[in-house]
This record gives structure tokens, C-alpha cells and sequence, in this order.
């Protein structure tokens, strides 16, 4: 899993370089392909219940689940990148927001909150702790800078799968539910609202959309528990 996370670190990387005003969301998604396959893995997002894209790619009230198109991206636009990949029928998922220039200071705002949510909830990514540990972490740091977990959208166990049990809320009580132990690996990925919690699903079934219209932003890790704490397999953060 870390071998395709270290695939996954690089193509996120990729796509930030390309982020830039006119290059429309498809772009993305066929450098995306062409770069994981290259490095002889596979997107694990492609045909995946259906889906037609390598990436999901969301822009501005888009959650996640953005099937990548003609969109071409706009100075102030937040897009939220999320990637799958399979290496040796291992799976990694990981997400980053990117700003397309200069952004508003709250588009700003939302950004950082929900990647530091994401910290603070894999900070608690240690054994003995209990999954309501994270999801606590992650709430804590979101609604203190004002903004909306959405509670209708969770995070995940991930192995062979990329959705397995147990499912993560980004929302919770300290001290509850199952025990952490060595050997698990979970998808963290808080998903936020500027404006209210409520969501609604587009025409096309898949894109998820904040239901005021307000911005949202969608970071992700899978992590690894162990017995020195959490190790993050999609170092993205990681220079």
C-alpha cells in the first residue's frame, strides 16, 4: 500500500504543477492515467461501480465525485483532486484542494481548517485510541473556524478494496467506537462546507454539491495504524 501511495504522492504532485486557468478538468484526468500507468499501476477510480474517470476532480460547491470534463478552470476557483491507485492489487486513496490563483480569504480559510482537520484527526491515528478519537478531532477543528462537517459523507476502511469497513465519520464523541489496532489502514478524508452541512447529488449521480452553493474543500490520507502511531502512506504533505 505505501508502494502505491508513493505513486499516488507523485501524481497529486503532477497536478498541482498543471493547476492553472483554461486547462479543463479532463486534462487532469489523462495526465493522471498516463502518469499512474506509467509507473505500472493502475487508477482505481476507473470503472470503479461505473465511474468513467482515472481522477475525481471537483470544483468550487463540488464536494467530491466530480467526473472529469470539459470544465476549464478559473482564476479563484478552488478544485478538489482526489486520486485511487492500485499497485499489486493494493489500494491507496488520497485527496488535496487546490486553489487556481489568488483565492478569497475565506476560500483560504476553508482550505487550511480542513487540511488541519485532517492532521488532527490522523494524529489520532494510534493503538488503543477508538475511531471516535478521529472523527472528534476532525469535527473540534472544523466547527471552531465556523465552517460544516457533512455528515452524509464518510470515510473508509481501504486494503485489497478501496471501501472497506469500518466507515469513518467526521463527526463524533471521543472514547467511542471501535478499538484502533496495528495493522489496520484508513482513508481520513474530512469534507467540508463554507456554508451549511446539507448536500445534494447532480443530474449525472456521481458529483456531490454543497446544497447552499457554498464552497467546499476535501483533503485525504490513508494511514496506517502501528505500534509507534500513525503512519501516513500518502505522504502528500511531505516534501
Amino acid at each position: 500500500m505505501a508502494a502505491a501511495g508513493a505513486i499516488l504522492v507523485r501524481t497529486l504532485r503532477l497536478l498541482e504543477g498543471k493547476v492553472r486557468e483554461g486547462v479543463t478538468t479532463a486534462d487532469l484526468d489523462e495526465a493522471a492515467e498516463k502518469f499512474i500507468r506509467s509507473q505500472g499501476a493502475e487508477p482505481a477510480f476507473k470503472g470503479y461501480r461505473g465511474f468513467p474517470g482515472s481522477i475525481c476532480a471537483s470544483p468550487n460547491s463540488m464536494v467530491v465525485h466530480g467526473i472529469p470534463g470539459s470544465y476549464e478552470l478559473k482564476r479563484g476557483d478552488l478544485i478538489s483532486l482526489d486520486v485511487g491507485v492500485t499497485k499489486e492489487g493494493w489500494v491507496a486513496d488520497a485527496a488535496v484542494t487546490v486553489p487556481v490563483g489568488p483565492v478569497t480569504p475565506q476560500a483560504r480559510q476553508l482550505i487550511d481548517t480542513t487540511r488541519e482537520a485532517l492532521y488532527a484527526g490522523t494524529e489520532q491515528i494510534r493503538p488503543q485510541n477508538r475511531l471516535g478519537d478521529v472523527s472528534a478531532a476532525i469535527q473540534r477543528r472544523v466547527e471552531t473556524e465556523g465552517f460544516s462537517i457533512i455528515r452524509s459523507l464518510v470515510g473508509h476502511g481501504i486494503g485489497r478494496d478501496m471501501h472497506e469497513d469500518p466507515q469513518i465519520p467526521n463527526y463524533g464523541e471521543p472514547g467511542r467506537g471501535p478499538e484502533l489496532q496495528p495493522g489496520m489502514v484508513l482513508a481520513i478524508e474530512p469534507m467540508v462546507n463554507a456554508g451549511g452541512a446539507q448536500v445534494r447529488v447532480g443530474e449525472d449521480n456521481w458529483a456531490v454539491y454543497s446544497a447552499d452553493g457554498s464552497l467546499a474543500a476535501h483533503f485525504e490520507f490513508t494511514v496506517a495504524v502501528t505500534e509507534d502511531g500513525p503512519r501516513v502512506l500518502t505522504p502528500w504533505h511531505e516534501e
